[in-house]
């Protein structure tokens, strides 16, 4: 068998490639952030897939990102892949203080409030707007801005529905997009308080639709139902069959 590779393999490849390749010399930071947002953007596909081969090749073209950026600021001796690494272990060595310092353990979020100019001081400009919400929740909880349980965000919720409720007569409005935006936030926090990640239950649940309605449109088509034209309840019909059917596998 062949010895595995190393990182330090990989490192003397990227400055090879940098050296006698055209296209990975012409590369800089701008040119390559299509390329990271894509790569991580495929690692999420094999890591919500459960699919080892295709999340292993995956993290090496994360990796190979992370080499390329190290290696583009080697060259014009701004850092390097050390000073990465550095910057990398210090900061997992201060969010565990009672791992590798006074043995006292903090928050992070309570570390970082300290030298936060506001709740969303740090997070990508493109970042989803579900993802912000957690992420601005977590920041809000973790200096004491909670609720003490489940129990709390859920009343939230029904509150908020209700307050939608008493919008609905004038879709489109500003209030009524206003109370819709209340109500999602208050379940990105109920999920929060939960344990779950919004943007996975939801990521989860659209899978889960997208399932069940290509299930549906073929059991149409082998009935001879056209799905455009077939109504509302008669579409009903065919959905409750398959929700029956997955529920009985």
């Amino acid at each position: 068998m062949q010895p595995k590779a190393t990182l330090e393999d990989t490192l003397a490849l990227m400055r090879d490639l940098r050296a006698r390749c055209e296209w990975d010399k012409a590369q800089t930071h701008a040119s390559l952030r299509p390329y990271l947002i894509e790569e991580a953007h495929e690692l999420d596909d094999a890591l919500r897939a459960e699919d080892d081969q295709a999340s292993r090749e995956e993290l090496g073209d994360v990796l190979l990102q992370v080499l390329f950026h190290s290696v583009v600021a080697e060259e014009r001796g701004a850092y390097d892949i050390g000073d990465v690494a550095g910057g990398l272990i210090a900061k997992m060595k201060k969010r565990h203080p009672h791992l590798y310092g006074d043995g006292v353990r903090v928050g992070w979020e309570q570390m970082k409030a300290r030298k936060r100019a506001s709740i969303e001081d740090g997070l990508p400009v493109g970042l989803p707007a579900l993802h912000r919400a957690q992420r601005i929740q977590d920041r809000a909880a973790g200096v004491g801005f909670d609720w003490d349980d489940v129990q709390g965000p859920a009343d939230k919720v029904a509150e908020e529905l209700e307050e939608v409720r008493e919008h609905l007569g004038a879709p489109g409005s500003d209030a009524l997009e206003g109370e819709l935006g209340d109500l999602l936030f208050a379940v990105v926090n109920l999920c929060r308080k939960a344990g779950v990640h919004a943007g996975v239950a939801l990521d989860r649940a659209n899978a889960k639709f997208t399932r069940r309605f290509t299930a549906m449109e073929r059991l149409a088509v082998e009935r001879g139902i056209d799905v455009p034209t077939a109504g509302l309840t008669a579409l009903d019909v065919l959905w409750d069959e398959i929700k029956l059917r997955e529920s009985a596998d």
